[in-house]
């Protein structure tokens, strides 16, 4: 009988399969048809009918990374006088990507191209349809919203979160330095951007780096690892094989895991506002939000907006969630290999300390403010160069909402186009030397005469990323705690650790440095 059932269980997953396939099949080949004739003529890698280049890619994150970094250069950085498009086929998905400047602009100066593809619909699953998976008018509704939440005058509330939580990161590498031992420290990299994400997002404190265990943090990490699976390997997402290995189950229960505890503490935050006399539902924007409160917190600006913006509490967890997924890993990844590059260049790093010296006089203790980080313009420029070479977010991608024309290719509509900012900042047709770590590339008179689109850590255009002046002034306040105190050697040269794209760009190797406490006179 037991076999029985197994048998039946088995025979409706693969008729499931089956529909689901077909289903899938009918939509892909109309697209197929329409795309095949244009991408043609263009270069990429080797393709077969139904499965494309996915036997082609590898499997290996490392190997995957060498891959990409083949193809960008074989098809765009070796061909000057080239088109700069690659075509590629996922199963039978046709993809077409954009890699020199002047096509980037075509697709993210548009108000009409936001969509996001059906990749990111597990986003969707996990966060909602927030700012980063929403379109159409949910989009610009919310754009127009939440932007002001990150506004100059609203970052000042974040920075003493930032300035707290980056004491604390240096106070925990003080017993690693002058060991002449190396140590990883994306791991502390990576606990100091949950706590701070977490507290200036929620007002919650998880302390992770001072010992803190938290199942939400873990969680997040996990939720990501999860998503990036799924978007690599086209066989999950069918739902049988989905859910058949056990990923989707995982999936689902930490999905509602997250979701309920953003829920919680919605609910606490406006608890505590009623209690000190400030929601009284009539605050339109988010800065008369900030000066209500007299502190920067995302939910509670949310809260107290939600009536003059019509929000329900699903949409400040979608808007609250969004923020988590984006704002903790890419921080950590550019404050990383910011890191790892000035550890290998002791001319720039003196050049840091020289400057950070200047400001802070030689003072290890001092709370940073404001007015120091505009004074920290060579750390600033270091920190942009990092996210050339190593962007945050290595792939951006959107559907074609209508036929685009490329340079004389005419793109269908409904065709996904991605954007790599691995190879377009690499391009040396706007970067004088595109292949090394050269934070000068950012002097102001190389930044105004240089193609606006040639630079996009942060996307560009209509969906750039809202909070890019948040994430900057977290890594200058945490970095500049850091090389304050300490001087850094890498011990992996450039370019021996390896980039991994995954969801976010990460080492492959982690960040292994040696750190020395510095001596002042």
């Amino acid at each position: 009988f037991r076999m029985y059932l197994i048998l039946y269980f088995c025979l409706g997953l693969i008729t499931l399969a089956a529909w689901n396939f077909r289903r899938l099949l009918k939509t892909w080949a109309v697209l197929a048809w329409r795309a095949y004739p244009v991408l043609k003529p263009l270069p990429g890698p080797r393709s077969l009918p139904f499965v494309g280049c996915a036997l082609e890619i590898k499997w290996d994150s490392v190997d995957f990374s060498f891959q990409l970094e083949d193809w960008g250069r074989q098809f765009m950085l070796k061909n000057p006088t080239g088109p700069g498009l690659l075509r590629a086929w996922i199963g039978p998905v046709p993809l077409c990507f954009v890699l020199r400047a002047r096509h980037v602009k075509v697709i993210l100066e548009s108000n009409t191209l936001i969509t996001k593809p059906s990749q990111y619909d597990i986003v969707s699953d996990w966060i909602g349809t927030g700012l980063l998976t929403s379109t159409n008018e949910k989009w610009f509704g919310r754009r127009k919203m939440i932007t002001p939440t990150f506004h100059f005058n609203i970052l000042k509330g974040y920075i003493d979160v930032f300035v707290k939580q980056g004491q604390i990161f240096v106070d925990q590498l003080e017993k690693h330095a002058d060991t002449d031992r190396e140590i990883d420290v994306f791991p502390f990299i990576k606990r100091c951007a949950l706590d701070i994400i977490c507290e200036t997002a929620m007002g919650t404190s998880m302390d992770t780096q001072t010992g803190g265990s938290a199942k939400y943090v873990d969680a997040v990490v996990r939720l990501s690892e999860i998503v990036w699976s799924f978007q690599r390997f086209p066989w999950l997402w069918l739902k049988p094989i989905w859910y058949g290995c056990g990923m989707g189950f995982e999936f689902d229960r930490l999905v509602k895991m997250t979701n309920d505890f953003t829920r919680k503490v919605i609910a606490e935050r406006r608890r505590a506002l009623e209690e000190e006399g400030l929601l009284d539902n009539d605050t339109p924007s988010s800065e008369e939000a900030c000066i209500k409160k007299n502190k920067s917190v995302f939910i509670d600006m949310l809260l107290l907006m939600q009536k003059a913006n019509a929000l329900t509490d699903e949409d400040i967890r979608e808007e609250v969630d969004t923020f988590m997924f984006e704002g903790h890993d890419t921080t950590a990844s550019g404050m990383g290999f910011t890191v790892w590059f000035i550890g290998q260049y002791p001319e720039e790093q003196q050049r840091v300390h020289d400057e950070i010296d200047e400001v802070f006089g030689g003072d290890i203790h001092r709370d940073p403010t404001e007015a120091d980080l505009r004074k920290l313009v060579y750390l600033e420029r270091c920190i942009k160069e990092a996210l050339r070479l190593m962007p945050s977010v290595p792939l951006l991608a959107r559907v074609l909402s209508h036929d685009t024309d490329i340079e004389g290719f005419n793109l269908p509509k409904d065709m996904t186009v991605v954007l790599s900012p691995v190879v377009t900042h690499r391009d040396p047709e706007h970067w004088e030397k595109s292949e090394e770590f050269y934070p000068d590339h950012f002097i102001p008179e190389k930044v105004s005469t240089r193609h606006p689109y040639a630079y996009i850590p942060f996307s560009a255009g209509p969906r750039n990323c809202v909070g890019q002046k948040f994430a900057i002034a977290e890594e200058k306040t945490v970095l500049s705690w850091f090389f304050r105190r300490y001087s850094v050697k890498s011990v992996e040269p450039f370019p021996g650790n390896r980039a991994v794209p995954e969801v976010i760009l990460k080492p492959s190797c982690g960040f292994n440095v040696r750190i020395f406490k510095r001596v002042f006179a």
